[in-house]
């Protein structure tokens, strides 16, 4: 199986970025191939300064060797190695109108000291972080996450969906990241379920993505945007910032294995504001978009 995701994610990888490339007309991505000392590497592609997006990665990695003790303690599990692979996005669009997106694919494998699986499961998702709410992307966007999910368990979107918006949620803000779309992990073989199947869900919202996210940056990225405008979309990078190096579990994970710091820290953006307790104009569209995030809603009938 681990051959066989790692595989998937390669292809993933050059579908994904010769779509964007396509999109951006100008920039193209710069691979880095690097290495882990204690074991795997990767396979980074970093795009910046192009006319459509500031900045964005695309990146692979496997990795695998003796699960750290910071791990085991996270984990609950004493002295066993691991295998881990995936796929990791975030976009940063220069045009404000046009909302960052995120997504991630991964596998993960533990083994005794002895080389026998005693672990494995599979995680992932996809989640959409606008600067100005356009309701129809939205729905864009959750109708493929909902039309992949329902090619496998009609229950899927809204428990993923439920998933996502529990877990990109600024707890400290009390606000969510972005308006959501999946996130799952932990799926593991069951009697609802083996591990093949489990690859068959992920890789097909996998292979959904571009069709969620590319219709989204056509209808946007040449609008007409402000310096007002611009001001907000990197005071709200900055919440994006915050979730990142305050919550999220990937993020950790790197860190805790002795990950690519590049790599690991590729989401943050290139240009953020932190402005001094900021608050939008009452009844603006800067407005709209909070409320949305203070109270995450359903998108899909």
């Amino acid at each position: 199986m681990k051959d066989k995701f790692y595989s998937y994610i390669q292809q993933l990888q050059d579908s994904i970025t010769s779509g964007l490339e396509k999109i951006d007309g100008k920039a193209k991505f710069r691979e880095d191939l690097w290495e882990r000392e204690e074991g795997g590497g990767g396979r980074t592609r970093v795009i910046e300064n192009g006319a459509v997006f500031e900045k964005g990665g695309v990146n692979i990695s496997a990795v695998h060797g003796p699960l750290p003790p910071a791990m085991q303690q996270y984990f609950k599990v004493g002295e066993v190695d691991f295998f881990a692979c995936g796929l990791s996005l975030v976009l940063h669009p220069v045009n404000p109108m046009v909302p960052t997106v995120h997504a991630n694919w991964r596998y993960f494998e533990m083994y005794d000291k002895t080389g026998n699986v005693i672990d494995q499961w599979f995680g992932g998702g996809q989640d959409l972080t606008p600067y100005y709410l356009f309701e129809e992307d939205a729905t864009h966007f959750h109708q493929i996450c909902k039309r992949a999910c329902d090619a496998h368990d009609p229950q899927f979107y809204a428990r993923f969906k439920k998933q996502c918006d529990e877990y990109f949620w600024n707890s400290h803000r009390n606000e969510a990241r972005g308006i959501g779309g999946l996130f799952f992990d932990y799926c593991k073989a069951s009697e609802q379920r083996n591990i093949e199947q489990w690859y068959d869900f992920v890789t097909t919202v996998g292979n959904s993505f571009l069709e969620a996210y590319v219709p989204i940056v056509e209808r946007r990225k040449n609008l007409n945007y402000s310096t007002e405008n611009r001001n907000w979309q990197e005071i709200r990078r900055g919440r994006y910032v915050e979730f990142n190096l305050v919550h999220d579990k990937g993020t950790l994970f790197g860190l805790k294995t002795n990950g690519r710091i590049e790599s690991i820290l590729m989401s943050l953006p290139p240009h953020v504001q932190w402005v001094y307790d900021h608050q939008p104009a009452p009844g603006s569209k800067e407005e709209d978009l909070l409320k949305v995030l203070k109270n995450p809603k359903n998108w899909v009938e």
